[in-house]
């Protein structure tokens, strides 16, 4: 068990304990001190609790894996397996150009000051949808994708940088006036997926 969830875990069995302390004796809270004890066990510890619990579930939603625990995601996870280069997804996924722990988030995740909290957001709704809505027939981005995403990891690469085509395009690039899509245009190939 990771050291954090142990922690939690002590911190939510303390404040437990605590609480059954106030309601067992609650002739304690006519004191000072049993005023700050019944305090502690009942807004200090669980707001606490509450908000480690919440960071952890916030961390883990940047996950592949949480991704792709959605059915309707499967395919979407299989299409990082295909055998092919001309796939950005898998080409990514398997040269390990990303972190596959995170390879979902890292590509999806608008690097702008607030996109992890717009990315999260965006996450809440699609879990929404799984759960409580109507799974549209044909899964689309909300907005086109922006080429910051890509030149986030790519712009400095030596790879990037030497390539005659992307010397000649780089400010259109930079301004998203091309998508670098219309190039590198085969993405999430569901339904042909094959493991290489």
């Amino acid at each position: 068990m990771p050291y954090f969830q142990e922690v939690l875990i002590t911190i939510v069995l303390a404040g437990i304990a605590l609480i059954a302390v106030v309601v067992q004796r609650p002739a304690l809270l006519a004191t000072r001190g049993g005023k700050i004890l019944a305090f502690l066990a009942l807004a200090v510890i669980p707001g606490l609790a509450t908000a480690m619990g919440l960071s952890a579930h916030m961390e883990r939603s940047k996950s592949t894996e949480f991704c792709l625990s959605c059915h309707v995601m499967e395919p979407y996870g299989k299409s990082l397996q295909l055998d092919d280069d001309a796939a950005l997804p898998a080409s990514h996924f398997q040269n390990r150009r990303i972190d596959r722990e995170h390879a979902c988030f890292t590509c999806h995740t608008s690097y702008t000051m607030f996109g992890d909290v717009k990315a999260k957001l965006t996450g809440l709704k699609h879990v929404y949808v799984n759960y409580l809505g109507e799974v549209p027939e044909k899964i689309e981005l909300y907005e086109p994708y922006n080429n910051r995403e890509c030149l986030h990891c790519h712009a400095g690469a030596r790879s990037f940088e030497e390539s005659d085509l992307h010397k000649e395009m780089r400010a259109d690039l930079a301004a998203n006036t091309t998508s670098c899509l219309e190039c590198h245009d085969v993405v999430h190939q569901v339904g042909e997926e094959k493991a290489p």
